[in-house]
């Protein structure tokens, strides 16, 4: 089985990783189409580290990788879907095959509307959307992955797609900023960043960084917890804990009544 990427962001680049050493009906070669040179060489770089993957980057040829794939990861920003999915020959070379979009923002029917404007497509010269937001835990084959398809569900299971897609995708981003925060707290006390870091959570910062997209909902949810100082209030919670624990050796009392 071979699987093709349209676009090769974190969330692609995770997603591939991810299906290292599984099961037999994982896709045992890849396809990675890109725009640019930059990005051909980030791909060789990180698929290095998994040497029994199969893996073809080509550049801009998108109509070659979807010929050649059983299936298709839609992975290009937002902002180029129209340009992606309209141009020539991609229609023909999508017919009877599944397109799995994990672009933020966009559902399966719009993909359908840009795909096949009017109904003058039948259903056997189309391919099957998709939808399906993973999220950082893919580079461990932990996901919690949201799948949603075309017909779009009713108003209210609707709503429960998006929240879900919100809470799976960006949560663990935002519980990566209290982990920080914590951390931070543990250094301001004494304790070596590194160290900090491991009895914290490992590397959280690292976590956070490598899955804010510019412009994205995740980015948009870590500024509300900074302006709001979480990071700063896990880092005062840490440092408070210390205390008291050092007072509660001491023998004092009430060591836990607010303090200003």
């Amino acid at each position: 089985m071979a699987l093709a990427f349209l676009g090769c962001g974190t969330l692609s680049s995770n997603s591939s990783a991810s299906t290292e050493d599984a099961s037999s009906l994982t896709p045992t070669k890849f396809i990675a189409c890109v725009r640019g040179a930059q990005s051909a060489g980030r791909i060789q770089e990180a698929t290095s580290l998994y040497p029994t993957f199969s893996v073809k980057t080509l550049q801009n040829d998108n109509i070659s990788g979807i010929q050649q794939a059983d299936s298709i990861i839609l992975g290009c920003k937002p902002y180029m879907l129209k340009d992606v999915l309209d141009s020539p020959g991609i229609r023909d070379a999508l017919k009877g095959k599944i397109l799995i979009s994990i672009l933020a923002g966009v559902s399966a029917q719009e993909i359908e509307e840009i795909l096949y404007p009017d109904s003058s497509f039948p259903a056997e010269c189309r391919c099957r959307v998709v939808r399906a937001m993973p999220n950082t835990a893919a580079m461990v084959r932990e996901s919690m992955t949201v799948i949603s398809t075309c017909p779009p569900p009713p108003h209210r299971m609707g709503e429960a797609t998006w929240v879900s897609i919100a809470l799976a995708g960006s949560g663990p981003e935002f519980m990566a900023l209290a982990l920080e925060g914590i951390a931070d707290g543990a250094v301001a006390m004494g304790l070596p960043r590194a160290e900090a870091r491991l009895m914290a959570a490992q590397h959280p910062a690292q976590i956070k960084e490598k899955i804010s997209t510019p412009c994205g909902c995740t980015i948009g949810g870590l500024l509300v917890l900074e302006e709001n100082a979480v990071r700063g209030s896990m880092a005062r919670a840490v440092r408070e804990a210390i205390v008291v624990a050092s007072q509660l050796g001491q023998g004092v009392k009430n060591v836990n009544g607010t303090r200003f």
